[in-house]
């Protein structure tokens, strides 16, 4: 009996993880269908993991339902992004502050995030060390519920800013040339400055992203 759970529990983690990157990667669009049987025959699997693969997403916030129950791949408004800016703004700045004791001592994490970075192929690698980036930020604090509050907002964040990235920019150097600059002297001012120019450098930074907000709904 417990063979089965494990087997069945995986199989969920495994379409799950399935979906997610399809919806992240944009290879599902914004408003696709996510029926149960075609998902199912396309992974594989049983209706069964695929139903709780999207209850799974459902919670990330890259999937759905209709009244019908019907599952499909979350639409991002102008007013969801507004949300996601005001958490981040909130959380990421006084992040920093918090950090900076310990990213004064060793940057290794980020330098080593900014190098991997620089390696990416794809705008989608871009975007997941992105927001990496800004995770070991986050657990340098050592503030867990500021990690927690936005680790429950990350799956939202990777597909707006992928979408971004897609429409902003077409050519993933570009992309990729500006989250290194970015990123770098982020880097620059926890070696050199103060924990309340470190939370300013970083308030700065959130508050460029406002200025990809669109005025119509981003599509891929």
């Amino acid at each position: 009996m417990a063979t089965t759970s494990v087997t069945s529990s995986s199989r969920t983690d495994s379409a799950s993880e399935k979906l997610r990157r399809e919806i992240l990667d944009g290879l599902a669009a914004p408003g696709d269908l996510l029926a149960e049987s075609a998902v199912a025959r396309r992974l594989g699997v049983s209706r069964v993991p695929v139903r709780e693969a999207l209850f799974d997403l459902e919670r990330d916030g890259l999937v759905e339902f209709s009244e019908t129950g019907r599952a499909y791949v979350k639409r991002l408004t102008p007013a969801d992004f507004e949300e996601l800016f005001v958490v981040r703004l909130a959380l990421e700045p006084l992040a920093s502050r918090l950090a900076t004791p310990q990213l004064r001592a060793t940057t290794e994490a980020l330098e080593r995030n900014i190098a991997a970075t620089q390696r990416a192929r794809t705008v989608q690698q871009v975007t997941r060390l992105d927001l990496d980036f800004h995770e070991i930020i986050l657990t340098a604090s050592g503030n867990t519920r500021l990690l927690k509050l936005w680790s429950s907002m990350r799956a939202e964040l990777e597909l707006w800013l992928g979408r971004l990235h897609r429409r902003h920019q077409f050519q993933t150097s570009e992309t990729q040339r500006e989250t290194i600059a970015a990123h770098t002297a982020i880097v620059q001012g926890f070696r050199t400055q103060s924990p309340a120019e470190c939370e300013r450098i970083m308030r700065q930074h959130i508050q460029g992203w406002r200025e990809w907000l669109p005025t119509m709904e981003v599509q891929p």
